[in-house]
């Protein structure tokens, strides 16, 4: 999956994705995509582990970048995201989030994103459900 043209979008706004640190990755597979995000100040918990709010902004970032990628010129937003968190990532880790398309219909997709921490255990294991809708 090309995500060069998220990548772009990202990149000139400065917006959420950009300040949170996530980094898209293009795969060859059409229906798989990949992101990363370093551990840091701007995404953990005071504690010096990665938010759990965090690990669900990527993995909606990522699913809706997956879905916009299958679908140029559709909005695709987030419309239910749920999440089992199950290992922890510690400041100055970087996670991987690999998003695998389960279902994509005319109107919804659903996505099921991993998120690894840099010793490959899992860290939170997340369902993704966009709308899809025309521009």
């Amino acid at each position: 999956m090309n995500l060069d043209k998220i990548n772009e979008i990202i990149e000139k706004s400065q917006g959420f994705e950009a300040n949170t640190g996530m980094e898209f990755i293009s795969t060859p597979g059409s229906d798989t995509c990949v992101a990363k995000m370093h551990v840091d100040k701007r995404n953990m918990q005071p504690f010096g582990y990665l938010s759990g709010g965090a690990i669900l902004a990527l993995a909606e970032s990522l699913a809706g970048a997956g879905s916009c990628s299958l679908c140029p010129g559709c909005k695709c937003m987030g419309i239910n995201v749920n999440a089992n968190h199950v290992h922890s990532a510690k400041e100055g880790e970087t996670v991987t989030a690999t998003g695998h398309l389960i279902h994509q219909g005319k109107q919804t997709h659903v996505w099921r994103i991993d998120v690894t921490n840099e010793a490959g255990q899992l860290v939170s294991t997340v369902n993704v459900t966009n709308f899809v809708k025309p521009l």
